[in-house]
């Protein structure tokens, strides 16, 4: 009953005229930036961080959580229409995305898309109002063992990316791994594999490998082609530009694991959207009655990574709100905002500002409604982006990830990467090595290894803390059995095979 008082309280907060403005406006920007290639929720939020100091604390949050997750629901159009990844989490997107709008099911893709952000943003936020203090004690429990073994969870899932060669798929995650340890190491403040070059010190950002290896390198094979490859399949009519009763269907199931998965990961500090979503695919393609189809254009591998890259936004929240421990790097810039503003997230953070937290997550309800609202209606609109002919849409994909790029760092050398990427992606692509293990290698690579080492640290050098605690020895059991299961299916066939 207290909730639903609440609740009703925050929607009084949120309906006000002002309050439903500001939503729009976040929803609006997060829409915007989750579609231009290298901005990002983080960057966007901490420019307009000072245009809040002189808002109403209850409104410059509703916006600001407006932009991250209106970030969520735009970051999937270019995915799908152009095979560009805006961040780390829309990589999944891309390979049953693109492959749908090559198949003239492009309209039908972000029609999936807007559905899976919208049912697992408002499954997120009911999850926040509901179980958000128990479920943030359950998160204390997670130290470096624990993260260790989760990231070699997500890792143990490029046996479900790999295609038709696992060994491949090692090859790619490896060298992903090592790009990832590009740069100074926090521990020891040396250089590692910079090759003499400063502009290495800092690493390599992942929109420069994430841009290059599968937008350029796609363009780069698509064009080597001497009889031209034909004008994207465009589809023709309203009822071909949403999805069908018949790929609703099948993406019931996967509505709910990337709600779940999104949420649950989301609560962890540290792990965020990438994770989720890559974990959210393969149980998705684990449990498929047509594993061998994702990669090919399925609905379910577009509306499973969608849905908890969405539904990690409330996950992420929870951790902040009721223990002032940041669940990502937006939620840091926010918990900043709110040391700012002279609030303290925290267990008392409900009981001291009821207003502020309850109208954050009416709004929360609203802005995912609008953002549905907003989104559906686009679809036809951008769907014309399939019409463009391939001399000018090609341009423009190199142009888009240019200035992605450049808007990173202010830097040439960094295009001069994301030329290098852009072979490695063709290359990649003529030898039919995978692509998303390179970038799940990468992404997680240094946050496992920084895991890796402070367990260390905190058992003077013994390996046998990863294996002493039951979640982490429990995740690191479920790892080896993802690995494993794919060995025997092998042996098993070549023993039939011999039999025959």
């Amino acid at each position: 009953m207290e909730i639903f008082s609440g609740l009703l309280h925050g929607f009084a907060v949120a309906l006000t005229p002002a309050n439903i403005m500001w939503c729009f406006v976040g929803c609006f920007l997060g829409t915007i930036v989750g579609i231009l290639p290298g901005l990002g929720p983080p960057a966007t939020i901490a420019m307009l961080l000072p245009l809040t100091f002189l808002m109403n604390p209850t409104s410059a949050v509703i916006m600001l959580a407006g932009i991250y997750y209106g970030a969520k629901y735009g970051g999937s159009t270019t995915s799908i229409l152009l095979n560009v990844p805006g961040e780390s989490a829309s990589v999944v997107t891309c390979l049953d995305g693109y492959q749908m709008a090559r198949n003239g099911r492009g309209g039908a893709a972000l029609g999936i898309a807007a559905i899976a952000s919208f049912v697992a943003g408002t499954f997120g936020v009911i999850m926040l109002m509901l179980v958000a203090p128990p479920l943030a004690k359950f998160a204390l429990q997670f130290s470096s063992p624990e993260y260790f073994a989760l990231m070699c969870m997500g890792l143990a899932m490029v046996v479900l990316l790999a295609g038709k060669s696992i060994l491949k798929a090692f090859l790619a995650m490896l060298v992903g791994l090592w790009m990832a340890g590009m740069g100074t190491d926090l521990f020891t403040a040396q250089s590692r594999f910079t090759f003499g070059q400063a502009d290495l010190l800092d690493g390599i950002a992942f929109v420069i490998v994430a841009i290059g290896v599968f937008a350029i390198g796609e363009v780069l094979g698509n064009m080597e082609t001497r009889e031209g490859v034909p004008m994207l399949p465009v589809p023709k009519g309203l009822r071909n530009l949403l999805p069908n009763m018949e790929e609703l269907k099948a993406c019931r199931f996967a509505f709910l694991n990337g709600s779940v998965i999104g949420f649950i990961i989301g609560i962890l500090p540290g792990a965020g959207s990438t994770i989720a979503s890559f974990i959210s695919y393969g149980i998705e393609k684990a449990v498929s009655r047509r594993p061998e189809k994702f990669g090919t254009g399925v609905p379910e591998g577009v509306a499973a990574p969608e849905g908890a890259n969405n539904a990690e936004t409330g996950g992420a929240l929870v951790p902040m709100l009721t223990l002032g421990i940041p669940g990502s790097g937006t939620t840091a810039i926010l918990l900043a905002a709110f040391v700012l503003w002279g609030l303290k997230p925290g267990p008392l953070m409900i009981q001291e500002n009821p207003e502020l937290f309850w109208g954050l997550v009416a709004s929360m309800y609203i802005g995912n409604v609008i953002l549905l609202i907003m989104n559906i209606p686009l679809i036809p609109l951008f769907a014309q982006i399939l019409k463009l002919p391939l001399y000018i849409l090609y341009p423009i994909i190199f142009g888009i990830g240019m200035v992605g790029v450049y808007s990173v760092s202010d830097s040439l050398f960094d295009l001069s990467l994301l030329t290098f990427f852009g072979l490695l992606g063709y290359a990649m692509r003529k030898l039919d090595y995978p692509q998303a293990p390179l970038i799940l290698g990468m992404v997680l690579g240094d946050a496992m290894e920084r895991a890796l080492r402070q367990s260390l640290m905190m058992s003077q050098g013994d390996l046998s803390i990863l294996v002493s605690r039951p979640l982490s020895a429990g995740m690191l059991v479920i790892t080896a059995v993802i690995l494993i299961v794919p060995v025997f299916r092998r042996v098993n066939a070549l023993r039939l095979k011999a039999i025959d």
